[in-house]
């Protein structure tokens, strides 16, 4: 598992420490004794692409440095309803007190892995590219931006500081398209993505020095045109209400990526489960 910018043992601290607080987990201290020791299966309910088991499993390992634990399949895998994901024994306190921090994160992850599958799978075929947004939970971004890898997108920008994103706010600000791209440029920003919604503004922004042009919210026919006229001098971005019954049409008009908040802004949790069995 490789993600650029994230510190797993300090993630998994902050995660038990929210759940424990100063007190602990008062029921299984109560109830399991001391030393007792349980397996436990980790599987999927339904059919999902998988995200998040490397760090789920270091929430067992942080609370029982003894736990075994197997893990059956990894991150990006496709896997059908039922499917093992991870064994582990240990102590079963620590595991117990683990349970939810680990399955919320591998559910929170792989579920927005499979919706992010399923948009993929909707383009196969074509030229264009998925791409992910910044719509993402706070905190959470470096995390939910690899489970849309994990289910075969590719990153946008991962914040505010790696691309220019011009906007109509900063136009208005500015004055004009070219203005403000113009004002980028002279700064020596090296991407500049500009966002239009009308084909006439498409000229003046690569005229005044666009590396990239998001079509905001265009119809299919308006975005094929729009491809038409940029003619292949700066990548283009289908972007704005894109579903999975739409995203087909609009990756046929030639756009070079198609951007969707929901990947990360809407994605039903996956349905994952760990069932713990005592043993002797």
């Amino acid at each position: 598992m490789t993600i650029p910018d994230f510190d797993l043992d300090a993630f998994v601290a902050a995660t038990l420490a929210e759940d424990l607080s100063d007190a602990g987990d008062i029921t299984s201290t109560a109830v399991i004794p001391e030393g007792a020791r349980f397996e436990g299966v980790m599987d999927s309910r339904d059919a999902i692409t998988v995200a998040g088991l490397e760090i789920a499993e270091a929430f067992f390992r942080r609370l029982d440095a003894d736990v075994q634990i197997e893990r059956l399949v990894e991150d990006g895998a496709q896997v059908s309803a039922g499917t093992d994901l991870m064994r582990l024994s240990g102590n079963a306190r620590g595991m117990l007190t683990a349970e939810r921090s680990a399955l919320n994160t591998a559910q929170h992850l792989s579920g927005i892995a499979t919706l992010t599958r399923q948009y993929v799978d909707k383009i196969a075929g074509t030229s264009a590219t998925l791409l992910d947004t910044r719509k993402t939970i706070p905190g959470l971004r470096v995390l939910e931006k690899y489970a849309t890898r994990m289910g075969g997108a590719t990153n946008h920008r991962m914040g505010l500081w790696d691309a220019a994103m011009i906007k109509d706010n900063h136009v208005a600000v500015a004055g004009s398209i070219g203005a403000a791209v113009g004002r980028a440029v002279a700064a020596g920003i090296a991407r500049i993505i500009v966002e239009v919604d009308r084909v006439d503004q498409i000229e003046p922004a690569i005229a005044a020095g666009a590396t990239h042009l998001l079509l905001d919210n265009m119809d299919v026919p308006t975005l094929r045109g729009a491809v038409t006229l940029v003619g292949g001098r700066v990548p283009t971005e289908a972007s704005g209400g894109v579903r999975l019954d739409t995203i087909r049409a609009i990756a046929e008009t030639g756009v070079t990526y198609v951007s969707v908040g929901r990947l990360t802004q809407s994605a039903p949790a996956a349905d994952i489960g760990l069932d713990f069995t005592p043993l002797d």
